[in-house]
């Protein structure tokens, strides 16, 4: 069965066209391996005694890296991840977590800012505080934590009125604009 019969709409391209094609959609992928796959979607905010066991993909920025005697917790503000898997920066947020390790993770590493993308099992559910404030976090036993790169600042000045009368406007837009890649390093994998 050719892909022509099988996808009808496709009879249209030819051959070098569908590669093309092909090729432009898998450049557009910039999820980092580690962090694919299905898990629920709920945020630490909404854990419960229920949701103890399961295993969650979340992100945030850190906000103290705590080293015990053997093992690591990183307790980080949840923010939504974008389509990369990145920590969306803003305002808003998602409550907060514990990403724990066995093993020493540098809290010259893992500063307060940096964004992570963890994946882990929910252990259990501590209390902690925030000031004088009980809260109650969600404990990850954290099978994979991602941390990304410090994001760069990028400033493009140009005419907004006259952008074509100017014959230099696209190669500066061009090259002044940032390009959209996934950087970060995985620190622990199983």
């Amino acid at each position: 069965m050719s892909v022509y019969t099988a996808y009808p709409a496709l009879r249209g391209l030819s051959l070098p066209g569908l590669a093309l094609s092909a090729l432009l959609l898998t450049g557009c992928a910039t999820m980092p391996a580690p962090l694919a796959g299905d898990f629920p979607d709920f945020q630490p905010e909404q854990a419960t005694e229920r949701s103890i066991g399961a295993r969650v993909r979340w992100g945030g920025q850190i906000i103290e890296t705590r080293p015990e005697s053997d093992r690591t917790c990183i307790e980080v503000l949840a923010r939504d991840l974008d389509r990369d898997l990145r920590p969306l920066q803003g305002d808003l947020s998602r409550g907060r977590f514990l990403a724990c390790r066995d093993g020493f993770q540098d809290p010259a590493i893992f500063s307060r800012g940096r964004e992570i993308t963890v994946i882990g099992r929910i252990d259990t559910l501590i209390d902690g505080s925030i000031g004088e404030f009980v809260y109650r976090y969600p404990m990850l036993d954290a099978d994979t934590i991602y941390l990304w790169s410090r994001r760069s600042e990028h400033i493009i000045l140009h005419d907004p009125w006259w952008p074509h009368l100017d014959p230099w406007w696209s190669w500066r837009a061009y090259h002044g604009m940032p390009h959209r890649r996934v950087s970060g390093r995985i620190i622990i994998s199983h």
